[in-house]
């Protein structure tokens, strides 16, 4: 009589997706089918390689075929039909938008053709009001932009027009130099400017006086006076932790701060003895800002670290596109004076990326390039003619941190009956930023 044990086994001649009942066998055969799995993939990777190295042509179409899908290359935008009264919820391009308009004004304002004239004499007019009608919409969405593209390319339009040099927006989201894109201050939306004056105003110009300070009853004094060092021409004053003095509030030390000219205060936030928030005052009546601080390092810290000087340091904000990420763009501007020490070749750069702010301060130092090592290329791969024989050497000067931004109040501090400006969303959309 057979067993069922025997009865279940298959074939001595299959093996296909048998299980070996030894432990050990398993082991062996699975080493031997992962080393055969490596060896005809890196054949295959030589294999390329040297085609590739008879033909340089195929490495190009292979770089320009293999690009990342990132979640910056999946960034999604708003659709606005005008511009909102509120834009600081929309995530819209500002510099696309500018651009668009100036090209669809440019457009209007050129002579056209005698033949373009005569067919519009046969329309009676008709196509001017159809452009009339497509301008009033300021924001314009991707998908439509993305269906007029489409069209230009195919032919001219019928006023015999060249098609637009704008790219979609899609081809913008998606362009591989777009992350490290210097942010363009003189692009600020009429609306945002009209609500915050006093950050887009040319009066706010002025070399900034900062007052650091920090919660009640913190410990963070090192990690304050660090912050000193990093923003110019600021003075840490440290709040009583005394059972019986008067705990000032956040609106008090504003008003102390604005009667001695100082321009912005500055509150670092602690939680379990560590930087947990920066919440930042521009005076004398806001908007106030709250940020989150994470992977804070200070300067001694970090491997090779030089030590900073009062120089007053350059700026680079680097990918704030939004209207939300201009206003943040310009309150960090108000931080940093507009004439920086160039003796000093400080430099403090703020890079937003996937709406998280990372702060670096560097001192760099332009040197010839040894022969070991490679030329200074673009975001195409390609070398930038006229910086073949240069390098920039770099030493990060501390504190490295990044910021959050949670919250914006118009005012100082969030009173009872006062609505915020604007808040951080909760949704969970990973693909759609607000900065």
């Amino acid at each position: 009589m057979v067993s069922k044990k025997t009865s279940a086994r298959p074939p001595s001649g299959i093996i296909g997706d048998f299980k070996v009942r030894n432990k050990q066998k398993r082991q062996l055969l699975h080493i031997k089918r992962k080393r055969a799995k490596d060896a005809a993939r890196r054949a295959q990777r030589f294999g390329i390689k040297k085609e590739e190295a008879k033909n340089p042509k195929l490495k190009e179409e292979r770089l320009k075929r293999n690009i990342p899908l990132t979640l910056e290359r999946k960034r999604v935008w708003d659709d606005a039909g005008s511009d909102a009264e509120e834009p600081l919820g929309l995530s819209v391009d500002v510099e696309r938008i500018k651009r668009q308009k100036q090209e669809e004004d440019d457009e209007l304002n050129r002579p056209l053709d005698k033949a373009t004239d005569d067919s519009e004499e046969d329309d009676g007019g008709s196509d001017k009001e159809d452009d009339d009608n497509d301008l009033d919409s300021m924001l314009a969405s991707s998908d439509e932009e993305d269906e007029n593209d489409e069209g230009k390319e195919s032919s001219k339009d019928s006023r015999g027009r060249k098609p637009s040099a704008i790219p979609s927006a899609t081809e913008r989201a998606t362009s591989p130099s777009q992350s490290t894109k210097s942010t363009n201050l003189n692009l600020a939306p009429e609306a945002l400017a009209a609500k915050f004056p006093s950050l887009f105003s040319p009066g706010s110009q002025r070399p900034p006086k900062i007052l650091v300070t920090t919660s009640l009853n913190s410990t963070l004094h090192h990690e304050a006076q660090i912050l000193t060092q990093l923003f110019p021409n600021s003075v840490y004053i440290r709040r009583t932790a005394h059972a019986h003095a008067h705990k000032f509030s956040i609106r008090e030390i504003s008003q102390f701060a604005h009667n001695r000219e100082y321009t912005t205060l500055v509150i670092l936030q602690e939680d379990s003895k560590k930087p947990a928030g920066l919440d930042i005052v521009h005076l004398p009546k806001g908007p106030m800002f709250h940020f989150s601080i994470s992977n804070w390092v200070e300067g001694k810290k970090i491997p090779g670290h030089g030590n900073p000087t009062e120089h007053w340091p350059e700026l680079i904000l680097n990918n704030f596109r939004t209207p939300l990420g201009l206003l943040t763009a310009h309150l960090f501007r108000t931080l940093f004076p507009p004439q920086p020490d160039i003796e000093g070749r400080q430099v403090v750069t703020l890079h937003n990326q996937r709406d998280y702010i990372f702060v670096r301060r560097h001192r760099y130092v332009f040197r010839e390039k040894r022969e070991t090592e490679k030329a200074v290329v673009g975001a195409d791969g390609k070398e930038i003619k006229g910086a073949e024989g240069i390098r920039t050497g770099l030493q990060e000067l501390g504190p490295r941190f990044t910021l959050k931004l949670r919250r914006v109040d118009k005012g100082i501090q969030r009173a009872s009956g006062q609505e915020w400006q604007w808040k951080g969303k909760m949704e969970k959309k990973r693909t759609l930023f607000q900065l």
